[in-house]
């Protein structure tokens, strides 16, 4: 099959079917329609890129970043995320220290900000994981498009997580008066980010494609 045939085949007659039972599938890289009834199709034919009906071992690789993801954001939470050095004496901030100290300085928009971005969103972020892979390994037939919708939406707010750590390099890099001032990033900074990476690929390795495997055998 030529790579232009790969790119017109016709959609008439596919309503309600899923691509592996048309034969189809589509390339994670490049996203190009392919066909898999042809032997030799192994690979994308627009990016050379290899073709998988399934993401193999998907669920248990999700689940293990996840775990790994829940488990760094208690210390994320306890540990100082900056250590601020002064003349008066050193101060550590935890994220929800910092949130409290904008509240107490009247800063309340961006109070909720941090709020939301820093504690909020990982947390909802690790519960919609949990669920999509707990409904995915019972084969549950649950509000399939929901769960898709939902799915997109964690892809979608993940890289805006990283607003505290993004905070604190910007602080540690602006305010350096050495004998004054110094800030430093803590423990807790490195912790966030690790949660905020290891959701991320926890969605990444997540194969959507098992949220409707269920409904299709219906």
């Amino acid at each position: 099959m030529s790579e232009q045939e790969y790119r017109h085949i016709p959609a008439t007659g596919l309503a309600g079917q899923t691509g592996a039972s048309a034969g189809l599938i589509t390339c994670d890289i490049c996203e190009a329609l392919c066909c898999t009834h042809d032997e030799a199709a192994t690979h994308c034919p627009i990016c050379g890129a290899t073709l998988h009906l399934r993401h193999k071992d998907s669920l248990t690789k999700s689940l293990a970043y996840l775990v790994a993801a829940t488990i760094l954001y208690i210390p994320a939470n306890l540990l100082p995320v900056m250590q601020t050095n002064t003349i008066f004496g050193t101060q550590d901030d935890t994220i929800m220290s910092g949130v409290l100290v904008l509240m107490y300085t009247g800063s309340w928009p961006l109070a909720l900000l941090v709020f939301f971005a820093s504690i909020v969103v990982p947390l909802l972020k690790l519960f919609s994981i949990s669920l999509l892979l707990y409904t995915c390994s019972k084969k549950s037939t649950w509000n399939p498009l929901q769960r898709t919708q939902l799915f997109r939406m964690i892809e979608a707010v993940g890289r805006w997580s990283m607003l505290d750590v993004y905070v604190v390099t910007v602080l540690v890099a602006l305010v350096q008066f050495k004998s004054l001032a110094a800030i430093h990033p803590g423990g807790g900074a490195l912790a966030f980010g690790a949660v905020v990476v290891l959701t991320m690929l926890s969605a990444q390795s997540f194969d959507s494609r098992l949220i409707w495997v269920a409904k299709t055998h219906e």
